[in-house]
Parts: C-alpha cells; sequence; structure tokens
C-alpha cells in the first residue's frame, strides 16, 4: 500500500497528546450528557476510551460544568476539551479546573479584555485552542460579501486566528465543518493551503449511523488520502462510542492506523448457513483484539471463502451448516455452525 504523504503542520500538545507534525492522526469524540453530570459523564468516557477515543470533549455551559472538571479528568488516560461560547469566564473556570484544551471562536467570546484575559491564562499554562467554525453560522458580513461558501468559511476561521495571533497566542487547531461534503473538501484543502496550523476534520450534521458514516467516510476519506487532517470526529446522531468505531475503521481502511480489520462477503444464493448474523457477532466479538494487526475472513461458501481466507490471518468459510476455520490459508477445524464464532474466537487467542 502506498503511504500517504502527510501534510507538514506546526505541533501542538493537548495534554500529552501531540497534534500536527509528525503525530499520528487522533481520534476524538463528544460527551452527550450534562457535563455537571459527573456519574454518568464518566461513565460515558470509560466507553468512548474503551472504544478508543483519545481526545474527549464536552460542553461548559456554566459553571458547574466548569467546576466537574477535576473530578471528570480523575483516572481517566486521554485529553479532555471544553466547548464553550459566548462567555469567556467559563473558558478561564475551565483553564483554572485543569481543562487541556478549548474550543472557542474569540471573535463570539466576550469583549476584546475577555479574550485577552482567556488568551493569557490559556498562553501561560500552554493549552491550546481550536477555532472551530460551521457552515451553518457563519457571521452575516462574511455571508453578504462572499456568499455561502468555502471563501466564507476560511475567513471566518481565519478571522478568528488573527485575534489570537495579535495576542501572540500560536496553540491554535482549527476546524471548517459543514455538512455539505463538496464545501467541507473546499474548506479544508483552501485552509491547508493557506495556513500551517493543525486541522481537526469533520462532516458537522452527518446524520443517523448509516448516513452519517457513509458522508464522513467519504468527506473525511478523501483529504486523509490527500494528506490533510492531523485529528478527527465523526458526528453521528447515535451513541457516541459509534463514532470512535466509525473513525477507527476509516484510518485503518485508508492503511493510516493498524488494527483489526474484519472483510465478509455480501452472500448469495450458495450460503448456506446465517452468515449475516454470523458476521455481526464476529465484529463484536473480536473487539478485544481491535488494537491488533489482523485481518479476518468471514465468507459464506467455497467459491471465494478459502481464497479470502487464505489472505487473511484468520478466516471462516462456510457449507452446509457447518464452517472451516483457517489460520493463514491453513484449515485448523472443521466445526458445526453454531460452534464457528467460539472456535474462532480460540484459535486467535490461542495464536497471540
Amino acid at each position: 500500500m502506498t503511504q500517504i504523504l502527510r501534510r507538514k503542520t506546526r505541533p501542538i500538545m493537548l495534554g500529552n497528546i501531540q497534534i500536527g507534525g509528525d503525530a499520528p492522526i487522533s481520534i476524538q469524540s463528544m460527551l452527550n450528557v450534562k457535563t455537571a453530570n459527573v456519574q454518568a459523564a464518566r461513565e460515558q468516557m470509560k466507553r468512548l476510551i474503551s472504544a478508543g477515543c483519545e481526545i474527549i470533549r464536552f460542553s461548559v455551559m456554566d459553571m458547574d460544568d466548569a467546576l466537574a472538571i477535576p473530578e471528570l479528568k480523575r483516572g481517566m488516560n486521554t485529553a479532555l476539551v471544553a466547548d464553550i461560547h459566548f462567555d469567556y469566564r467559563l473558558a478561564l473556570a475551565a483553564i483554572e479546573n485543569g481543562i487541556d484544551g478549548l474550543r472557542i471562536n474569540p471573535g463570539n467570546i466576550g469583549s476584546r479584555k475577555g479574550v485577552e484575559s482567556l488568551s493569557d491564562a490559556a498562553k501561560a499554562q500552554r493549552i491550546p485552542i481550536r477555532i472551530g467554525v460551521n457552515s451553518g453560522s457563519l457571521p452575516k458580513e462574511l455571508l453578504a460579501r462572499y456568499g455561502h461558501g468555502s471563501k466564507a468559511m476560511v475567513e471566518a476561521a481565519l478571522s478568528h486566528v488573527k485575534i489570537l495571533e495579535d495576542l501572540g497566542f500560536y496553540d491554535i487547531k482549527i476546524s471548517a465543518k459543514a455538512s455539505s461534503i463538496p464545501l467541507m473538501l473546499e474548506s479544508y484543502r483552501e485552509l491547508s493551503q493557506r495556513c500551517d496550523y493543525p486541522l481537526h476534520l469533520g462532516v458537522t450534521e452527518a446524520g443517523t449511523m448509516l448516513s452519517g458514516s457513509i458522508k464522513s467516510a467519504i468527506g473525511l476519506g478523501i483529504l486523509l488520502e490527500e494528506g490533510i487532517g492531523d485529528t478527527l470526529r465523526v458526528s453521528l446522531t447515535d451513541d457516541p462510542v459509534q463514532e470512535v468505531y466509525v473513525a477507527r475503521q476509516i484510518l485503518i481502511a485508508l492503511g493510516i492506523r493498524k488494527g483489526l480489520q474484519i472483510v465478509s462477503c455480501p452472500t448469495c444464493g450458495r450460503t448456506r448457513i446465517d452468515l449475516i448474523g454470523l458476521a455481526q457477532k464476529v465484529e463484536q466479538a473480536l473487539q478485544e483484539f481491535k488494537d491488533q494487526e489482523l485481518c479476518i475472513a468471514v465468507m459464506g461458501c467455497a467459491v471465494n471463502g478459502p481464497g479470502e481466507a487464505k489472505e487473511a490471518d484468520f478466516g471462516i468459510a462456510g457449507g452446509n451448516k457447518e464452517g472451516l476455520i483457517f489460520a493463514r490459508g491453513e484449515i485448523i477445524r472443521k466445526v458445526p455452525e453454531d460452534k464457528l464464532l467460539s472456535a474462532l474466537v480460540e484459535v486467535i487467542r490461542e495464536s497471540l
């Protein structure tokens, strides 16, 4: 596989995670529970981390949310980002309570004096700021001047960046999200040519699990293949854990990240086992191996099954109410259909 040549960006540190430079592309998601509800927030954070999330963002809408940050950080091996709008004092409180990063737009966070205070506090603690622009909330004056296109998106982002640069603050990353794939692509491409700040990729309001995954895979996949992007979030109207799973699969499919790959056939009239149900169970059962560089084949018949299984590290080739377990092209076992999953998991565990 041809290695993707990454765009060179200036590195920043978000907690103990480097973003940009030669750092790996990191996966983000966002809590969808009230931040001050510490128990619910921590439970969701643990699930996200277990799924492979490296950066977790949450809304700070009031002082209770800001004061919950120390308890949210306790024992969590991930970087935390506070998402704040309109009130710089909440950002200052988040910094005082140990946040790793901020997502704000300095143009709408408060007075110039407030932005200066925020910039000074973030600079002192080396806390990076993400400038987040969404196509649905662009300034009216830019829409009037440029229309609803990438020019307005990019100018909105860079105008916010300039506010921080004028204050001597440069630990910045930028996002320019849109629900329209062409608009999102144009905006990120232009940003990548006009600045060297690391870029946070995303398709905003992407949709439900199916439609959102498809749109995200297209938009993020195109930019990543072009070497654009340093960190990403897949935005889904679903459990945030699903965002992490989809993001991982996008990176693995592009060869950017190593991990578990499952290939399975679409089934046809030759299939004599419940391959659809089996493939879904295999995907769930093998999550314990998600960080292993493994390829697993789940195939329905003898036409393509043995060949695909030969290319995979391990595989199943189905028959009539039974199937074969392969390991690197060699037949290991022939077992009944109801034993295929347990036999596959057993063989993988024994080999690792």
